[in-house]
């Protein structure tokens, strides 16, 4: 479990707990993708999640203790897989995890936008606050979509966003940076353009997510120039465009986690590209790094 602050789209921050449950395997292969890692053979076991919930809650004081925080309104559960699938998480598991969830006022679960279906308005049903789904987008890119393996188009991703506003769901949307089969000229004008479909998909937040390698197919991919690992400058520039792209209606931020492992390329602009990344995350405003040795 991890404890954070979380800028909203109002600008406002919300003290934010993180749970990452272990399930069974996500059903699509997508070539980015490295969760496989931290999931289990076959269904997961009823009863699981909801044991897993209950020993990382039991954590929260002592880690909002540790924040300096006094309380946690907002929890994301990620499986590491899809919340709204049946062999991932039960349907038996649903009614204790809504239980355990409901002190808080919002609960943010992820999925494959194929898999939202009916048990989303139901799990909704069971929480006393707000639910929110967290779904891959990945990219506007269509031709670059389609060969991701995530087995979605544009449109599929839309009537998914359309189901969830029907059913008073909000929307979270993960965005790649680093795409392969993108050209590097053009990664940050398709986050750009990714961020503007979520915008007009009703989403609240996007997540700017650095492609990074280590999976074996990146690595092919790789030797075939179809994929670069993204640097700091590609990811810094990606979030100002981005912020520029989202306006005030949306909150836009990169994903935090192992951002010190993003490749830099220069050393002399290291720290002040990850300074700028950072401080974008809180405040929303654009920024750039000039660097005299890599710009």
């Amino acid at each position: 479990m991890t404890v954070e602050l979380e800028r909203g789209p109002d600008g406002e921050f919300t003290p934010s707990a993180t749970v990452f449950l272990t399930g069974a395997e996500c059903p699509f292969t997508c070539v980015f993708c490295d969760l496989w890692r931290y999931t289990v053979d076959g269904p997961t076991p009823a009863g699981a999640l909801p044991a897993q919930l209950s020993a990382a809650l039991e954590q929260l004081p002592g880690l909002l203790r540790e924040a300096g925080l006094d309380r946690c309104d907002q929890l994301k559960l990620y499986n590491a897989s899809n919340f709204f699938d049946r062999h991932a998480v039960p349907e038996a598991d649903l009614e204790p995890t809504a239980r355990l969830a409901g002190g808080f006022r919002r609960v943010v679960v992820e999925c494959h936008p194929r898999l939202v279906d009916e048990r989303v308005r139901r799990f909704a049903d069971r929480l006393p606050g707000r639910l929110e789904v967290a779904m891959g987008l990945e990219t506007a890119h269509p031709e670059a979509l389609s060969r991701l393996g995530k087995q979605l188009t544009l449109e599929q991703f839309d009537r998914a966003a359309e189901r969830l506003r029907a059913d008073g769901v909000d929307l979270r949307v993960f965005v790649l940076v680093g795409v392969p089969f993108v050209q590097a000229a053009e990664q940050a004008k398709w986050v750009s353009e990714s961020v503007r479909h979520a915008a007009r998909a009703g989403a609240r937040s996007v997540a700017l997510i650095p492609v990074r390698g280590g999976n074996g197919e990146l690595e092919r991919l790789r030797a075939l120039s179809e994929f670069e690992p993204p640097s700091l400058r590609l990811l810094e520039e990606s979030l100002a465009e981005g912020l520029l792209a989202a306006g005030a209606a949306l909150a836009v931020q990169v994903d935090p986690w192992d951002l010190d492992q993003v490749a830099s390329g220069c050393d002399a602009c290291r720290d002040a590209r990850v300074a700028a990344i950072r401080k974008m995350n809180r405040t929303g405003v654009p920024r750039r790094t000039v660097c005299g040795d890599c710009d």
